[in-house]
């Protein structure tokens, strides 16, 4: 079961590798059967339902991401605990509030992420 001590740190460490726009740092928390949900799918990859599967295809993902924002740089504002899932609420790119929830197995990885954006 996930604490807040656990939240906090794959928060932090997703965060400073996101800033730092290191692939690897960024993929490390999660499973290889990720199912991501995010509109910047959309934008991204031109997928209608937003949706992705396979941490091989997150990679691919977060990769053209990191290219289409190379100036990318995440704010945190809060974290949000629950039992087996937490919440970030921070600025995104392009100035944008965003809220991610992701979800954890029993071993701490993410399978799954439903991002919001305003």
């Amino acid at each position: 079961m996930m604490n807040r001590t656990d939240a906090e740190q794959i928060a932090n460490e997703w965060l400073t590798a996101w800033n730092a726009h290191n692939l690897e740092d960024i993929l490390k928390h999660y499973s290889a059967g990720i199912i991501f949900h995010s509109p910047f799918v959309q934008r991204l990859t031109g997928n209608p339902d937003g949706l992705l599967e396979g941490k091989d295809n997150l990679r691919a993902y977060f990769s053209k991401a990191l290219e289409a924002y190379p100036y990318l740089k995440f704010e945190l504002f809060e974290i949000l605990c629950g039992s087996s899932s937490f919440v970030i609420h921070y600025r995104s790119v392009n100035n944008l509030l965003a809220s991610e929830t992701f979800i954890l197995n029993s071993k701490l990885e993410i399978t799954e992420v439903y991002a919001h954006y305003k």
